[in-house]
């Protein structure tokens, strides 16, 4: 009667999650052993995942199927270190039968949406923090370890403990020039940096203006304040994009009426104005207007959290607006994140476009966001990027300064050549 009480409990999206993972009633605080359905190794922990799995004695994979390498953090490699990383990835794949995802193929989590490889109720493992990233599509994403990353390519399975939930209520419709980017850094900047360590998040709210680019984004963003997963509902938008990309539609889950919530935060977006993240620290939040008239040196648009083809246009429209020209001293660096959405901003002109202008534009990958590949900022200068981390040194340069902003702000940026508000008339 009791255990039939405990089943009787609503559950949030997570705990049914690892509850049909794990084959148990899994509660928030349970330690439970689950079934992996997607597993993405990088050319950034992949190596040392490989020797892991060396030296655990594997000598096969546990579900070749599942199992995806990607060349993405030294994409192009720079040395012949991180070049012999990626033959052994290779090597590696092909003895076991898994796939790599190329050098110029993309980032490891944005490539498996793209390619339909993530459904609605998946537990998706990947050993890149912002694997969380995949959340958006109705499924619990983790970033993890290389010797856990070993484990579950081995044994097909993860250990972890349940995560208890914070729901994230969106309301109100966003006014024009508020980005997804906007929405993640208020989030991070109520949670703070370890506000939902071993947590979850989950959106819910008034989600029909977020696209699956923007769900993209606020999944992202969320482990910045330490989240374990971050996990939005299935909807008209999940159903559409899976149907765009020839992707599986799943299981969807939702949460049940009266789950549990450790804590509720709920933002008004229509009041929400556009925010930036100041040196040395994604929390370190504040509005955009606070930071105006900052002179910027590099503008970086690209990367995990902002280098989809929604970015670049919106970068492009604010850059035109602001007369179209990179403003003298600055460096526009373009990064996108998959070869998907290089193609379409070839197709599209967008590209053509930054690069009249003067811009360069990287590999597909991780590019400049994490200092291994494409291009490091110079000694002092100050860096507007779209990208998830400003940390000191995160870019390859500790003397360099780094703000976190919209593509929308970035582009205003590389026009004027400092940080630009928008005008009231963009956001009223």
């Amino acid at each position: 009667m009791a255990k039939r009480a405990e089943q009787d409990v609503p559950r949030t999206i997570s705990e049914k999650i690892l509850s049909s993972h794990s084959g148990s009633d899994a509660r928030a605080g349970d330690v439970v052993v689950c079934t992996a359905d997607l597993v993405l190794g990088t050319d950034g922990s992949g190596p040392m995942a490989i020797d892991y799995f060396e030296q655990m004695r594997g000598e096969r994979l546990h579900d070749p199927d599942r199992v995806f390498f990607s060349l993405d953090h030294y994409a192009p490699p720079t040395s012949a270190a991180t070049r012999a990383f990626h033959d052994r990835i290779r090597t590696f794949a092909s003895r076991h039968g898994a796939a790599v995802f190329e050098v110029g193929d993309g980032i490891s989590h944005q490539v498996a949406v793209e390619r339909g490889l993530v459904a609605p109720g998946d537990l998706v493992v990947g050993a890149d923090s912002h694997t969380v990233t995949c959340g958006a599509l109705n499924c619990f994403a983790i970033g993890v370890g290389s010797s856990d990353l070993a484990a579950v390519m081995l044994t097909g399975s993860i250990w972890l403990r349940v995560p208890e939930t914070i729901l994230v209520r969106l309301v109100g419709a966003r006014r024009q020039g508020i980005s997804a980017k906007d929405v993640g850094l208020e989030v991070v900047a109520r949670l703070g940096s370890d506000g939902a360590n071993y947590m979850a998040i989950e959106f819910d709210g008034d989600l029909t203006g977020f696209s699956l680019a923007d769900r993209l984004v606020l999944s992202n963003l969320s482990v910045e304040a330490g989240a374990k997963a971050a996990t939005f509902p299935c909807d008209d938008v999940t159903s559409a994009y899976l149907a765009s990309c020839g992707g599986d539609h799943g299981m969807p889950i939702a949460a049940d009426p009266g789950a549990r919530y450790a804590r509720e935060e709920t933002i008004n977006l229509a009041s929400l104005t556009s925010r930036v993240a100041i040196p040395h620290a994604p929390h370190h939040v504040t509005a955009l207007q606070d930071a105006a008239g900052v002179p910027v040196h590099m503008v970086f648009i690209g990367t995990c959290t902002g280098g989809r083809v929604q970015d670049f246009r919106e970068a492009l429209t604010a850059f035109d607006s602001a007369g179209g020209r990179i403003a003298e001293g600055v460096q526009l660096v373009l990064t996108p994140a998959s070869r998907e959405v290089h193609e379409q901003l070839l197709a599209d002109g967008t590209a053509r476009r930054f690069e009249e202008a003067g811009a360069i534009i990287t590999t597909p990958g991780c590019g400049a966001c994490c200092g291994t590949s494409g291009v490091i900022p110079g000694d002092g200068m100050t860096v507007l990027s779209t990208a998830n981390r400003n940390f000191k040194a995160r870019m390859g340069n500790a003397s360099a300064s780094i703000y976190l902003a919209s593509p929308w702000a970035c582009g205003l940026a590389a026009a004027t050549g400092r940080i630009t508000a928008m005008p009231t008339a963009a956001v009223a």
